[in-house]
């Protein structure tokens, strides 16, 4: 028997109270009666966060508490390695030299979100292989990711097939090309990576041993709200979008004197496409100067970003921010609070940034990032790797 959803969500008012019920829920939705215990104690905290305001939320306490008692979805190096190997072997010897690079290919490093009709990528593109091929790649995906992050990368690609109606480009607007590239050799090296990365999407992984990275992560979605047809209205990147603007609506004047940037919003993320994403000014108002409230949303709307990940590894990192104090964490934002104008936000702590943008295409067409500022492209775990190595070879 599953556990059903909780039925005071209909009666809560923010979205960050609604998205710390069904946390739990998609949390736990996989488990039987038997973690029922768990069930209860994580309810009670979530009452007792919407009861008592005066409680402070930690998402990472809510998705990993009770650890012993559920066995989270860890990414596994080894089964990283295993859906690896198995979509390399099913490629030809040509496919294979385009799919398969080492380490210091300088691809490895340089990532972009337009499409792939007009950024040449190195990698393997999906128009290349076969249907066995094509399913054996995306089953690497799916270990890749949360449950949710594989629907999204799904359903970013999708919205490639509304475009080309809207714009009538069908040879522009593919969702075929979105490109892998692997570096390194998973089976034989402890170190390999391997990226995704397609119109709207890069998403790029890094395993040593047994830590793996995901950063940067881009997603993207054109249109933003769909106008016509069959899914006319449908929405991509909600939450992202929603959380956003319950943070600042709920600020008071004081707050607003600080946390807005400028009148004029920017026309895309700041951060682009570089490869290596430095700290911007901590501009905005930092979590020290928000209510209990305040602060909720706040990491509701990093848990929404580090929800692509497996829950597992999105755990672990949001512990990791905590453990750097959560209070130093910077919101800001520029131009309209509603759908229909430009508008911008930023998320930055010690060591991330998370860009959304909403300005493009009479703001129908989004852009979202997570930078993390020594790990993008496993950076950290890569200097620790060879430490280790280094210091095992002279001991």
């Amino acid at each position: 028997m599953k556990p059903q959803p909780i039925k005071v969500f209909a009666n809560l008012k923010s979205s960050s109270q609604k998205f710390t019920i069904y946390s739990i829920y998609v949390a736990l939705s996989p488990f039987d009666m038997i973690h029922m215990k768990t069930l209860l104690t994580l309810f009670i905290i979530s009452i007792s966060l919407i009861g008592h305001p005066d409680t402070s939320l930690k998402v990472s306490q809510l998705l990993s508490h009770s650890k012993d008692e559920i066995n989270f979805n860890k990414p596994d190096p080894l089964q990283f390695e295993e859906t690896a190997l198995k979509f390399l072997a099913s490629l030809n010897s040509e496919q294979h030299r385009k799919a398969q690079m080492s380490m210091e290919d300088s691809s490895r490093v340089s990532w972009h979100f337009v499409p792939g009709a007009s950024w040449p990528r190195k990698g393997i593109r999906l128009d290349e292989l076969n249907e066995k091929q094509e399913s054996l790649l995306f089953d690497h995906l799916k270990v890749s990711l949360s449950e949710l992050g594989y629907d999204l990368v799904r359903h970013i690609m999708g919205l490639e097939n509304v475009l080309a109606e809207l714009e009538k480009k069908p040879e522009f607007r593919d969702p075929e090309l979105y490109t892998a590239a692997f570096y390194g050799y998973p089976g034989k090296d402890s170190l390999w990576a391997w990226s995704f990365e397609g119109h709207h999407i890069s998403l790029n992984f890094t395993i040593a041993s047994d830590s793996i990275s995901i950063a940067p992560r881009f997603f993207g979605a054109n249109p933003a709200i769909i106008p016509s047809g069959d899914r006319k209205g449908e929405r991509t990147l909600a939450a992202e979008e929603d959380l956003g603007f319950e943070l600042i609506r709920s600020m008071d004047q004081t707050q607003r004197k600080k946390v807005v940037l400028k009148d004029h919003v920017h026309k895309d993320i700041v951060t682009y496409n570089i490869s290596k994403a430095d700290p911007l000014s901590p501009e905005g108002i930092s979590a020290r100067e928000m209510s209990i409230e305040q602060k909720n949303t706040l990491i509701s709307i990093i848990h929404q970003y580090l929800s692509v990940m497996p829950k597992k590894l999105a755990t672990e990192r949001m512990e990791n921010l905590e453990n750097e104090d959560i209070n130093e964490i910077h919101f800001a934002w520029a131009g309209a609070e509603h759908l229909g104008e430009p508008h911008y936000y930023r998320v930055q702590g010690k060591t991330f940034l998370i860009e959304f943008d909403n300005t493009q295409n009479k703001a129908n067409h989004i852009h979202t990032v997570w930078r993390d500022f020594d790990g993008d492209f496993g950076r950290d775990l890569i200097r620790d790797h060879y430490k280790t190595a280094d210091h095992d070879h002279h001991r």
